[in-house]
Formats: structure tokens, C-alpha cells, sequence
């Protein structure tokens, strides 16, 4: 069952969270918001296709459902920032620095907040699966960069593959857990869904602070 949650992580499209992510680690914002889009509008052939191949089972995507998603949590934040930043572009500008900072404030008291609510759950979870679920998504992270360097492609390209590969729709993951199969096997998507915006957030205020050292020595 821990497999089957596993495969159902690695077989899913990009996570939303992903966008936020990358922006915080001066990564390249459009290019990772297309990443996620392409991979959500692929899901809902490539996922089914991915889990039939591994695993030997149909399942199936509710692609409405998953379309209007994306377009609230990405592209609908995405417009209305581009609009405000328009047309509020000098009232924003001094508190434009202050937000990377503020975003990452944000995203540690939710997971602090989440571990804490959860904290039995997690202590119960088997170390395997721990460490499974901790290598899939520092695996995705360190091919995505790796690779991407591999190819000669910039620092910020790589940042950005690296974040889209390691992180991933972990909630599409456990609906399907729960729907096509067990509430056991959608505890690795759960796990990881946690796991990988701490990691997350660690590699962006990394990135981030590398950026400002390289500016301030410019």
C-alpha cells in the first residue's frame, strides 16, 4: 500500500505550490507556472497511463474538477497579481522586498500548524515510509537540478525544473489513494505533502540568501 501511494505521488502532475515556491527562490516564475499547467492538462491521460503501467490498475481523473482548480489556486493569483502590480506598481514597490520574506513566515506557521494538529499521525507513520517519502521528493529536487545543469541550461532554469520535478500534486494523489484503492495508501501522498514544502521553503530561503550574497558582492 505504501508503494501504491508512492507511484500515485511520482505519477501526478506538478503541485500548485510549486509556483509560490520558485518565486521565493528567484527561480523563473513563468516558466514554472507553464510547467504546472502542461503537466495538469497532460494528467489526466499521463496519470491513469503511468498508474496502468506500474501498477496494473485503471483509475480515473475528474478533469473538470482538476482544470478549475489550477485556475483558482494558479492562474487566477497569477492575473490578479500582474494587474495589481500595473496598476498599484509605486504604492507596492516598498513593500515588494518585504514579501519573499513574508511568504515564507506564512508557509512555516501552516506547516508548524499542520505538524502540530497531526503530530500523533506523523509519529505513527513507519520509518520506511518516512524515508521513502523523503527520498522521492529529495531525489526529484536533486535530478531535476542536475539534470537540468547536466544540459547546460542557467542556475535559474534549474532552480525551476528542480522545484517542478521534486514537488508534486500530492493532494490529486491521495483522492486517489482514497477512491481507487485505500485510506493506507494515501498516507505517503499525505506525508509528502507536508514533507515537500518543508524542503521547499528550506531550498528557497537557500537560494534566495545566494542570490542576495551574489548581489551584494556585485
Amino acid at each position: 500500500e505504501a508503494l501504491i501511494g508512492l507511484v500515485l505521488v511520482g505519477a501526478s502532475p506538478g503541485g500548485t505550490a510549486s509556483n509560490v515556491i520558485s518565486y521565493l527562490a528567484r527561480a523563473d516564475v513563468a516558466l514554472s507556472v507553464l510547467l504546472t499547467l502542461c503537466s495538469t492538462v497532460l494528467a489526466p491521460l499521463a496519470t491513469p497511463a503511468l498508474v496502468e503501467l506500474i501498477l496494473g490498475q485503471r483509475i480515473e481523473i475528474d478533469v473538470f474538477g482538476m482544470m478549475q482548480s489550477v485556475f483558482w489556486i494558479v492562474v487566477f493569483p497569477l492575473l490578479d497579481g500582474l494587474i495589481l502590480r500595473r496598476l498599484l506598481k509605486h504604492r507596492l514597490a516598498p513593500v515588494q522586498r518585504a514579501l519573499p520574506s513574508l511568504s515564507i513566515l506564512v508557509i512555516s506557521l501552516v506547516i508548524a500548524c499542520v505538524m502540530a494538529l497531526n503530530r500523533e499521525a506523523i509519529l505513527g507513520f513507519p520509518v520506511l515510509v518516512l524515508l521513502a517519502v523523503t527520498a522521492h521528493n529529495l531525489l526529484g529536487l536533486g535530478l531535476g537540478y542536475g539534470l537540468t545543469r547536466l544540459f547546460r541550461r542557467g542556475t535559474i532554469e534549474a532552480r525551476t525544473i528542480a522545484i517542478e520535478v521534486g514537488m508534486q500534486n500530492s493532494g490529486l494523489a491521495v483522492a486517489l489513494a482514497v477512491k481507487h484503492f485505500s485510506v493506507a495508501a494515501a498516507l505517503p501522498g499525505a506525508l509528502f505533502s507536508l514533507w515537500q514544502n518543508i524542503s521547499g521553503a528550506f531550498l528557497a530561503r537557500f537560494w534566495a540568501r545566494r542570490c542576495h550574497e551574489k548581489t551584494d558582492a556585485a
